[in-house]
This record gives C-alpha cells, structure tokens and sequence, in this order.
C-alpha cells in the first residue's frame, strides 16, 4: 500500500473524533508501554494529554540522547530564486504577488558560499520558488558544483522532480531533500493551491519517495502548521514519516513543524497551533519516531526555540536569510516570510551550549572528489 492510499483510507476515520475521545487512562496506559505506535501516537496527540507533557518530556529528552547524543546540528539556507509558477495563497513568493522577483548567477552563489562557510557551516539548505523555466534542474546543478566546494551537505527545497533528476542532482553533490506536504488534507490543499503545478497532491505526496529512489541520504518531510486542523496534520506527518522510514530503512528521515509566519499577501490561517499545542506536537512525534530527526526553523522566536532544545530537535537552521542571496547579495529580492529568530549563528551557538548541548557545524563528510576547499 503506497501513503497515498494509506491517506485516503485514513480518510474514512473519524480522527478528530476520536483525538476528543482519547482520556487521561488511555494517555497513562500509552506512556507506561515500552513503545508508541500509531494509535498511542494518536492519543499522545490529544487533548487529553496536554497534562501529561512533563512525562512526555523526560521519556522525549531520554530517547533523543539514547539516539542522537546531546548535539545539535546547525544549518542555513540559501535562497537561489524566488521565481514561482504556482498560486499558493500562503506563500510570499506565489505568482499572484507582486514582489521584486530574482535568481543569482553562479558567480554570486559563490559569493554567498564564501561568506556562509567562513562562519564555519557545512550544512547549507537551498531554496528556489518553484519555477522550472528560472531554476532549471541545470542551473541547480550548476550552482550545487560550486558549492560543494565549500559544504559537506547540500539538501535542495525545490519544486518536485523526477527519480532521474534527483539522481542528476546527487551527482552534482546534492544528499538530502527537504519538500514539504504543506497540508494532509486534501480538501484544504485544493484550496491553498488553486493554480499551477503544485495543485497535483499525490505528485507532490510522492516525492520523498522518488528522492529517496534516486540515491539521496536524507529526506525531511512536514506540514505547514496553520493551514488545517494542527493535531490531524501532526499525525499524518508522523505516519508518513514513519512510512519512509520502513520503506526506506537506509534514508535519515526528518520532520520539520514550520508554523506559517507572516508573508506578502492576506492569507491569515485558520488553525492557530499555539506553543503548548506545538511542544505537544513534538513530543508525540519524538516518542512516535526515536530515529527521526525533529527540524526547528527561525520561523520560530529565539526564547522558545531555546527552550525546545532538550525536547527532542537534532536541527536548527541559523543564520537565516529567506530572501534571494541576502548576505553577500544585499540588493535583495523580496523574502518569502519574516524570520523570528534573528540571531546570527555565534548568539546561536552560545545558546545551545548553555543547555549543555553541543553545537555542531558538520556531521558528515561525502566521499567524493572536489568536496571542500576550505574546511
């Protein structure tokens, strides 16, 4: 059975329902067991267990150290383009909106590349709208040569390919994608995206897959919170997350909980996921998947990502610029959305190692010919 069969039977079931039904009994049984599957996965998504957050914590602290250590690993993104076909109501970017659009020639992603790597990151995200005809799988290719040349790890959070072009790319140096579902729910979804490419949900559904097939190492998947009902979106972001892991044993899988911010535009989401509601998200998705790692964007403020470190995140993304280039590039085009977490990665940095973790700029090296020339 594909996911998205796996979506459409989960359809049928009153999920919300029985999230309302699950009791405190029910969330005591689930933490007593020695692991969490999809319905106790489910209950820990519940209402009931907003007061059972402080055990949930130390079971979520204990598991990500048991797997991951006290590290976490720090990347940033580097937006390539912001040319986009699609008309997602959510999204600064979106075709509809009349916004300064960009691209960087080689020469200035090189640019960014020195500056980004003199602060001693490895792991570097990059981001195009998605607009095939401006940001060609060539022309990521070309960029992706230049800058494997300066980092370890180049995932790509671009608009959704072929097996054949994620394994083009893989040649060039790419190891991980990052693409977002944006919402499970499929009558939602044809609303946020009434036209363009992106209006396909079970191509974009299926892409993690056709990444995967194509030799990447790493994939990391989510919902943008906001968009739907939060607690159902959780759950089919930790079933399909769970799905690749099982399909895909040799693929690090990674969840991201981005929560929409503000952007161009007059979208305002109906589904407000509140911190509470978000630290129960997460811990549930840690209990759910010990292996998987958890992703914290800027998109969230400096306080409560500080204070979410030991609760189960492997990543943060630091240093983060959403608009085309935005460090060597200064003439900048319009950003995507407005980060929170405005700290440069040194203020970062310090501040995970005050919760005695460890911040680390690289955590893997790849074996072949051309990788790095300063670091």
């Amino acid at each position: 059975m594909s996911f998205y069969d796996q979506v459409i039977a989960l359809e049928r079931q009153p999920i919300s329902e029985t999230l309302v039904r699950r009791t405190a009994a029910d969330v005591a049984r689930v933490l007593a067991a020695e692991r969490v599957d999809a319905q106790g996965f489910l209950t820990l998504l519940s209402p009931a267990a907003a007061a059972f957050l402080e055990a949930m914590a130390q079971r979520a602290h204990a598991l990500t150290v048991q797997h991951f250590g006290q590290v976490i690993l720090l990347y940033t993104p580097l937006y390539l383009a912001n040319y986009c076909s699609n008309f997602c109501l959510y999204c600064g970017f979106a075709a509809r909106n009349s916004i300064r659009r960009d691209r960087l020639t080689v020469a200035e992603v090189e640019e960014e590349a020195r500056l980004i790597s003199a602060i001693g990151l490895r792991h570097l995200l990059i981001l195009t709208g998605e607009s095939r005809k401006k940001s060609s799988v060539e022309y990521l290719a070309d960029c992706v040569a230049v800058l494997r040349r300066y980092f370890t790890s180049i995932v790509v959070e671009v608009y959704p390919l072929e097996t054949a072009e994620y394994a083009q790319l893989v040649a060039a140096g790419v190891d991980g994608l990052t693409l977002y579902q944006e919402t499970y729910d499929r009558a939602v979804y044809d609303v946020v995206h009434p036209k363009g490419p992106k209006r396909d949900y079970r191509y974009r559904l299926e892409t993690p897959e056709r990444g995967a097939d194509g030799g990447l190492r790493s994939v990391n998947i989510g919902a943008l919170l906001g968009l739907a009902e939060g607690r159902r979106e959780a759950f089919l972001t930790g079933l399909h997350a769970d799905y690749l892991q099982r399909r895909y044993p040799d693929v690090e899988v990674s969840i991201s909980l981005p929560r929409i911010r503000p952007h161009e535009g007059i979208f305002q989401p109906e589904h407000t996921v509140t911190d509470r509601e978000f630290v129960q998200i997460l811990l549930a998705m840690r209990l759910f998947l010990p292996r998987a790692g958890i992703v914290i964007s800027t998109r969230e403020r400096a306080e409560f990502r500080d204070h979410l470190i030991p609760l189960g995140v492997t990543k943060m993304s630091a240093g983060s610029h959403t608009e085309v280039g935005g460090r060597a590039h200064r003439d900048a085009a319009t950003g995507q959305f407005e980060i929170s977490d405005t700290r440069d990665v040194a203020e970062i940095k310090r501040a995970i190692e005050a919760r005695g973790y460890k911040a680390i700029f690289k955590d893997w090296h790849p074996l072949v010919e051309g990788a790095m020339v300063n670091g």
